[in-house]
């Protein structure tokens, strides 16, 4: 079943799509094979049936995670034209921080590193990453801790999907592995709430 929260995508600080024409954003160093793999991905959707939109079980794993994580922010994270956040769970809304929209341009937060690499990212502390210390969503909500984690599908061998956890605090490299884990947890979920078949292990 889905649900269309429309409050949660005017709530946004973080930028959608720049431009009401299509154009796409791209994030790597190779543009015309990111938007091929893009539109092999928009067509691996509509085969699995899945919705680009947000997915009422996709945002219960999403309070899951960051519940075991204790983070304030977890995101199931669909790559098509924009990212698109199926499954969500933001902070109360009295509780002083920002309030994340639904979509966010292809090219701004982790996410995007973790569909390039298609494997984990875990970043326990983002400031001491010169490589990722700087990032659209460390300056528009302050984020300085990010968990990654791909859900990969057996046919295309693409990242589809996802699963993350972000914090305005930093954590430690003794609690990284147990974070990890759990992003990891989240994405096998995603991966069997959404029937996308993963790859042997």
């Amino acid at each position: 079943m889905t649900h269309f929260p429309s409050s949660h995508r005017l709530a946004s600080p973080l930028p959608g799509p720049g431009s009401t024409q299509r154009q796409i954003e791209t994030f790597t160093d190779d543009p015309e094979t990111e938007v091929a793999e893009m539109e092999v991905r928009l067509r691996r959707f509509s085969e699995l049936g899945i919705p680009l939109e947000a997915q009422e079980y996709l945002d219960d794993v999403a309070d899951d995670i960051a519940q075991r994580s204790g983070f304030l922010y977890s995101m199931a994270n669909a790559f098509g034209e924009e990212q698109t956040f199926l499954g969500m769970h933001n902070p109360a809304p009295d509780a002083g921080y920002p309030i994340v929209g639904r979509t966010m341009s292809r090219g701004h937060g982790y996410c995007p590193e973790v569909v390039q690499r298609r494997r984990g990212l875990p970043l326990w502390d983002v400031a001491a990453s010169p490589r990722f210390q700087s990032n659209h969503v460390v300056d528009a909500i302050g984020i300085q801790s990010y968990f990654g984690s791909p859900v990969i599908d057996a046919v295309t061998g693409l990242v589809l999907v996802t699963v993350c956890l972000i914090d305005p605090e930093p954590r430690t490299l003794n609690d990284a592995a147990r974070l990890q884990a759990i992003t990891q947890d989240g994405s096998r979920v995603v991966a069997d709430i959404l029937k996308i078949p993963q790859p042997a292990s």
